[in-house]
């Protein structure tokens, strides 16, 4: 084995824990790859000799890359957004992780650990791209303030304070779900047969008095954002009667949780998540960006 084949080896004892890394710090799985790829070419280029810390340098080297991607999508976004009002860039929706309603394969748990749902994901959308990363590597990789700082070109202790303010905002517009998959098929299976059966009354049954929806259209259209369990029982019976038989909807697990993956005319029209605590549905989480979806394998959840 030469020298280069020994590199990529130990590199792929790290690509786990890098792609968990920019996944939560970009909450998409093909940017994600895209982060861990540049991360391997850059050690390519550099090579191994004077890393002392082969795991640490690769996790620094991918932060970087997902910095520099957070900061070129805001700057994209704000472009977007320019003379748009109200909740807009509040919608977006990250690219979820979609396995079978059996069950994620090994490599679909081991990017998902620590309970990555959809809900967090969304949270860390509304952080600042400083914000996100000092979160991420300090509370969910235990990476040291002292090693963060030189990332966000800030001291440790401004670093910490970055990861201070994301971790407040944090556990204050968080829900933990329910852990229950079974009770949360019930729940949600109750939700949909209420929309297609046009039961306004038992739709609200089943929505916390402030569950949340997002729509997230992309360019295809104006996402929403909705609030208040009437309102989004009302937006979930007009999506319904929209549909019709052209709409095929199969279950399958979003980011752990139960959900929805939805068919029009064979092509992928929508991935919905469903955040259930208490018995209750707190948020509802809907992609239905066609250039996005078409980056998601979604076929598992079609059994071929």
């Amino acid at each position: 084995m030469d020298e280069r084949d020994l590199l990529a080896e130990r590199f792929e004892g790290h690509r786990a824990r890098l792609r968990a890394v920019a996944y939560r710090m970009l909450g998409s799985p093909s940017e994600a790859d895209d982060a861990v790829q540049e991360a391997w070419l850059r050690l390519g280029r550099s090579g191994e000799g004077g890393v002392e810390n082969l795991g640490g340098w690769l996790t620094t080297v991918v932060s970087r890359v997902c910095l520099d991607m957070l900061r070129s999508r805001a700057s994209r976004r704000e472009s977007s957004l320019d003379g748009i009002p109200g909740e807009a860039s509040g919608a977006r929706v990250p690219d979820p992780i979609v396995g079978s309603p059996d069950g994620m394969d090994p490599e679909q748990e081991a990017l998902l650990a620590d309970s990555v749902g959809l809900a967090l994901l969304v949270v860390l959308e509304t952080l600042s791209p400083v914000e996100r990363l000092a979160f991420v590597l300090h509370d969910m990789f235990a990476v040291p303030f002292d090693e963060i700082a030189p990332v966000v070109g800030r001291t440790p202790a401004a670093a910490r304070q970055l990861a201070s303010r994301a971790r407040r905002r944090v556990r204050g517009t968080t829900t933990a779900p329910d852990a229950d998959l079974g009770r949360q098929r019930e729940v949600v299976d109750a939700f949909l047969a209420a929309a297609r059966g046009g039961g306004f009354e038992t739709l609200l049954a089943v929505l916390a008095p402030e569950v949340v929806l997002r729509a997230d259209y992309g360019a295809a259209g104006e996402s929403k954002l909705v609030r208040g369990a009437r309102a989004v029982a009302g937006q979930a019976l007009t999506f319904s009667r929209l549909g019709g038989p052209a709409l095929l909807a199969r279950p399958a697990l979003v980011n752990g949780a139960v959900g929805q993956v939805v068919f029009r005319d064979g092509r992928p029209f929508a991935v919905m998540g469903f955040t259930v605590a208490t018995g209750k549905i707190v948020e509802i989480d809907i992609l239905a960006d066609p250039e996005r979806l078409n980056r998601l394998d979604l076929q598992v959840v079609l059994g071929d």
